[in-house]
């Protein structure tokens, strides 16, 4: 699907606009609103970050570089909290194994 940026945008903006007058948290919708400016026609959601998670930890613990062997992974790291809070703690777990 190609979307219109700038239609996009002014909707959105009108959106926010309204919200702040409702009792709506501005910049929680801010933070929305940028999620779906930015988002990638290739970007994984949660659930296949979670399926991948193993291996990707593995990798990192390995000493190899999962960013790039899984960027598509790494991106949704990057931009979801918490998937990554699940990575780090997963991370941590298995290092305190060794």
């Amino acid at each position: 699907m190609k979307w219109d940026w700038g239609t996009l945008g002014i909707w959105i903006r009108k959106v926010i606009s309204r919200r702040e007058r409702n009792g709506m948290d501005p910049d929680l919708l801010k933070q929305m609103a940028r999620g779906i400016m930015t988002a990638r026609p290739d970007e994984i959601a949660c659930d296949e970050c979670f399926q991948q998670m193993d291996r990707f930890v593995e990798m990192k613990l390995a000493g190899a570089d999962p960013a790039e062997a899984m960027p598509l992974v790494q991106d949704h790291l990057t931009r979801c909290g918490s998937c990554r809070e699940e990575f780090e703690a997963l991370l941590a777990a298995l290092k305190a194994m060794d």
